[in-house]
């Protein structure tokens, strides 16, 4: 077997080639070639993790909780058995591993001798990989992408260098100290010694053999084509077709001014950090990052022409060895570096001023989670009897990794009291719209929902969601009906949906509805489902109320919080919002579909199509212009504006907005759901796996109920209409029945008895839905 090692560099296309090796993992193991998921989701950060010598702490290291020497030897053994394991299932004959931050950040023996005796275990075939561009045009994108996590030192440091006789060796002995509670480390503030390719080189074929490096040109045009599957092919010896590449344009220059911005105001956030009084969560420092945004000009190139010219000599002998690099070319010399005017009267000490409100938040919050720790009493250390009967093997393997893991579930972030019901939110009418406007609409498809729909109508419409385009298809409970009724009461549009082609009615639908003239004259849209509801948790619970705190954005990403059943059985015609308040916990970052979230995004023409989750195809002259922020308010641009449907650890946020997922409601409502599969994935039942992802109980959110006087008037308004009454009736008896129905059926009462026999912790629930994942 052969193993292929890519290393980077991370300004040189990693990124890209880690997003269409996922993109391609299934063709491939198809083919024999692993991708493993073990190593990382797409960049193998659990193996770079896991090979660094124990005093050299990095960024991830340290925000992941590996920073302790222990733990990070513990991450090392799991990962050994986690490769060992999905390569003795998969059998293949090619493991291609992708760790962007491996070249940029090894430059110890010890820790290449780590990396090589920790893979020698599967293979000593072992190739390693590098793409690489000029090195001033690498340099300019590194310097940005290092201001943009903390760095506080000028490039002129790093310019300076190049007179250096050997620019390795006085790249590490500028490094400046690790001190990661101040958020200084050698990847972020440190010179990149990497640049001199032929040091690397010679760096990597010291651990792994003469012969054994290959470094390719990195081209910008063609790794963000269709056809970049063809270098990819070539790269690692595939030699059949692996269709082609999801079209990227990977070229997104920050402007010289906004760096200058950032750095300026690193130093003065380091100064803060130093005096050791206050705490600065990574998602906020990034957050002031992109409120200092401003348009210009990226760093030139060719004003680094310095270190083109000393490279100059390598890069040509660089090319006798590997000719794919003939094709690089260095910048047309310009004025040298200086740095960037910050414009409009910037002063960095102005801005520190502004946001150390928001610091000190922070900081308050640290300490107070701090102090409930402290109080808290010990967790249960082991497996509850009751779960170690239900859990298998692998169930209980995840339980022992994530106890001391930094994706073990907790309540202890966030800023808003969920248990205390605060008053109730006041009524407001409801918005007048300019002519030719439908205002904030929601669009959704539905299937044999009918007790639930006028809730949820009359909720989104108390909140400020003026219109609602429903589609619907194989509905028997009279979902139909009742949507019908709700369109000639003037509230929504429906539209039947039967006819639906391709692989998803939901799909279908969301293309047809682009057509729409209510989706057309949209402010807002959201995709939402019937048993979603959009919580503000901020001034009097409206939509304007959320938006007015996110004037610049363009696109929310309205993260769900999953709610269980509650200990509720039966089918109650009650408010679904006030019988069910037990949730997942607010940090919860595993499985991945605890964290998913639904887009709201403003209609400006940005995408070009509407999927299930978020918007998709974003236009080439939008990409400077939409901003997406989580339900914090906080900037999540970089990680969402091209893909993706779940927060990550930096992007969680739901202080102003979430969006409470209530998938189960009643045990018997649950049963329903089970009985007629997932309306949306056709092909796809529930059973008993389905409640164990989404049966959550272990933290309480009563934060919606302040909204319950407002929604009951308009329901009430509403339900004022004798045949919408009489409909609604019809089909709650119509979903009691159908209970009653499968509680008489073996295959039903055995799954109703055993899904309220589950009783899991929330460490054991994580643990058991990560196995799963692995099993699915």
């Amino acid at each position: 077997m052969r193993i292929w090692l890519h290393i980077g560099l991370e300004p040189a296309g990693a990124a890209r080639v880690q997003q269409v090796l996922d993109d391609k993992r299934d063709n491939l193991l198809g083919k024999g070639i692993l991708f493993p998921r073990s190593a990382g989701a797409k960049n193998d950060t659990r193996l770079f993790m896991a090979v660094t010598d124990a005093d050299h702490v990095d960024p991830l290291r340290h925000v992941r909780g590996y920073g302790p020497a222990d733990r990070q030897e513990a991450l090392r053994g799991e990962l050994v058995a986690d490769l060992r394991a999905e390569i003795a299932k998969h059998q293949p004959h090619t493991v291609i591993l992708s760790a962007g931050q491996l070249a940029a950040s090894l430059h110890r023996a010890s820790e290449l001798e780590r990396l090589r005796g920790l893979l020698a275990e599967f293979s000593d075939d072992i190739r390693v990989v590098a793409w690489v561009d000029d090195p001033a045009r690498v340099l300019a994108r590194h310097y940005a992408e290092q201001v943009f996590e903390g760095r506080t030192t000028s490039l002129e440091r790093d310019l300076g260098l190049a007179d250096a006789p050997d620019w390795w060796a006085a790249c590490i002995a500028a490094m400046p100290p690790i001190r990661p509670g101040l958020g200084q480390f050698e990847e972020t503030e440190g010179a990149p010694f990497w640049l001199d390719y032929t040091a690397l080189v010679a760096f990597w074929e010291s651990g792994f053999g003469a012969g054994k490096v290959t470094l390719r040109a990195y081209d910008p045009g063609a790794f963000g084509s269709e056809t970049f599957t063809d270098e990819l092919r070539d790269c690692f010896g595939i030699g059949e077709t692996i269709g082609k590449a999801a079209a990227a344009d990977l070229e997104q220059p920050v402007s010289d001014a906004w760096t200058a911005r950032a750095r300026a105001l690193n130093g003065l956030l380091r100064q803060v950090l130093e005096q050791g009084a206050h705490h600065l969560p990574r998602p906020l420092w990034r957050s002031f990052m992109s409120e200092l945004r401003v348009e210009g000009a990226p760093t030139d190139p060719g004003a680094l022409a310095v270190v083109s010219r000393r490279f100059a000599g390598d890069m040509a002998r660089l090319a006798e060895r590997f000719p794919a690099l003939a094709a690089l070319s260095a910048p047309e010399p310009s004025d040298p570096w200086a740095e960037a005017d910050p414009t409009n009267g910037y002063r960095a000490s102005q801005y520190l001023l502004a946001f150390l409100y928001r610091i000190d938040r922070a900081t308050q919050a640290a300490k107070k989670a701090r102090s409930e720790a402290r109080q808290r009493p010990p967790q249960q250390s082991g497996i509850t009897p009751e779960a170690r009967a239900l859990m298998p093997p692998l169930a209980v393997k995840n339980f022992e990794k994530l106890k001391t893991s930094p994706y073990a579930p907790h309540n202890r972030i966030g800023a808003v009291n969920e248990e205390e019901l605060a008053a109730a939110y006041t009524p407001v009418p409801p918005r007048k719209l300019p002519k030719g406007s439908s205002g904030n609409v929601i669009v959704g498809c539905m299937k044999n929902e009918a007790p639930y729909i006028v809730e949820w109508v009359a909720y989104h419409r108390a909140i400020g969601v003026d219109n609602f385009l429903i589609y619907t298809n194989g509905c028997e409970d009279g979902t139909s009906e009742i949507l019908d009724r709700l369109q000639e009461l003037g509230v929504l549009q429906h539209r039947n949906n039967d006819e639906w082609k391709g692989n998803s009615p939901q799909q279908y639908a969301l293309n047809k509805a682009l057509k729409e003239p209510v989706i057309r004259n949209a402010e807002w849209i959201a995709h939402i489902d019937v048993d979603e509801f959009i919580n503000v948790r901020c001034g009097n619970g409206t939509l304007e109320d959320f938006l007015t705190r996110v004037p610049d954005a363009t696109n929310v990403a309205m993260t769900w919080r999953l709610f269980g059943h509650n200990g509720v059985l039966d089918l109650a015609d009650d408010f679904v919002i006030g019988q069910f308040d037990t949730c997942a916990p607010r940090y919860c970052p595993k499985p991945h579909t605890v964290w998913g979230f639904k887009t709201m995004f403003r209609n400006i023409g940005a995408y070009a199509k509407m999927s299930c989750h978020r918007p998709n195809k974003l236009a080439d002259d939008f990409r400077d212009r939409v901003r997406w922020v989580n339900g914090s308010g906080l900037d999540m641009t970089q990680e969402a504006a091209e893909k993706g449907w779940r927060n990550s650890t930096k992007s969680i946020g739901y202080d102003l907005l979430q969006l409470n997922h209530y998938a189960l409601r009643s045990a018997e409502s649950f049963l329903i759901k089970r009985q007629r599969g997932r309306a949306l994935h056709v092909d796809r039942s529930i059973g008993l796996n389905y409640w164990i992802r989404m049966d959550w109980s272990g933290a309480k959110d009563i934060t919606i109920k302040r909204n319950i006087p407002r929604m009951r008037a308009e329901y009430d308004r509403l339900m004022a209409d004798d045949q919408l009454k009489a409909l609604h009736r019809s089909g709650l008896a119509w979903h009691r029945a159908k209970a009653d129905e499968l509680h008489a059926t073996p295959e039903f009462r055995a799954l109703y008895e055993q899904a309220l026999q589950v009783r899991l912790t929330e460490t054991e629930r994580v643990a058991y839905a990560l196995a799963l994942d692995m099993e699915s």
